[in-house]
């Protein structure tokens, strides 16, 4: 016999269906929620193709394993933001690389296999021999400068900046390797040697000095200080490079304005000569 309306309903005393267990203590996963991807086991071209431009959750790729980017908190990024402005002060002043961010990532086929690693922040300097072209959206080369926010709330996202990301860049050959952090004693700058290994930069009177981009350098402290730029301006540290313009602007304001005021002398000057000649007989 077909099945009725009748014989489909529910008896009134049928309990509703079991409430879907969920770990002590987690939050239901709203519906538009992205799920991550993080550990799976794909092919390189796999990633490529399905999951380097995936704007919702980012992945690097290490060696046929996804690993989600984590984020870091919003006070490391203000020291973050803050070197990122002072090195575009540097840029706009001295032309001699370009920066990228927006998760571009890069390629290092490493003895202990490949990976493809989205620093926070890239440099590629003018001298490298694979430029950034305007349209790509990975760089093709190895960075000059790879920077890093520290992401520190779980443990694996701390050890993959400064153990993992630290080795891989350093076989691979990124000169220099900034780890930025709201915590000074959780901030690494790293020097290439030649014999492909990263030792720490020696800061000098509490100031960092870039091998890569010459001229380059910022004093440690200011990194959680953060000075303005009207401030940076007047320092002799930042002055070369910051505003440079603002410091013309100012010294042409105060030769004009020294000249008009020995221009005012003169003429009172000789004012007061004529006031002692007297009238003409």
């Amino acid at each position: 016999m077909c099945p009725t309306a009748a014989t489909l309903q529910a008896p009134a005393h049928q309990p509703p269906p079991p409430a879907i267990a969920r770990p002590p203590g987690a939050e239901p996963r709203p519906p538009d929620e992205p799920r991550s991807a993080d550990g799976l086991r794909v092919s390189e071209e796999t990633y490529w193709k399905d999951y380097y431009l995936e704007s919702d959750i980012h992945y690097e790729w290490n060696n046929g394993r996804l690993e989600e980017k984590p984020v870091s908190d919003y006070e490391t990024y203000l020291v973050y933001a803050w070197f990122i402005r002072l090195l575009q002060h540097f840029l706009d002043t001295r032309p001699i690389a370009r920066m990228v961010a927006l998760e571009m990532g890069f390629r290092l086929p490493l003895p202990t296999g490949t990976v493809i690693r989205k620093p926070d922040f890239g440099v590629v300097c003018n001298t490298n021999s694979q430029p950034l072209l305007p349209l790509d959206v990975s760089y093709h080369g190895v960075f000059d400068l790879c920077i890093e926010a520290l992401s520190d709330k779980e443990r694996r996202g701390s050890e993959r900046d400064t153990v993992t990301k630290k080795a891989e860049y350093a076989a691979g050959g990124v000169p220099e390797y900034y780890i930025l952090h709201r915590e000074p004693e959780r901030q690494a700058f790293f020097t290439r040697t030649a014999a492909g290994v990263y030792i720490p930069m020696v800061p000098e009177d509490g100031v960092i000095r870039s091998r890569v981009l010459p001229g380059l350098q910022f004093r440690l402290t200011d990194l959680c200080a953060q000075p303005g730029p009207k401030a940076m301006h007047l320092d002799p540290l930042y002055a070369d490079f910051v505003l440079p313009e603002w410091r013309e602007a100012e010294a042409r304001a105060e030769a004009e304005a020294q000249a008009r005021r020995q221009l005012e002398q003169e003429l009172a000057q000789l004012r007061v000569q004529l006031a002692e000649r007297g009238p003409p007989p």
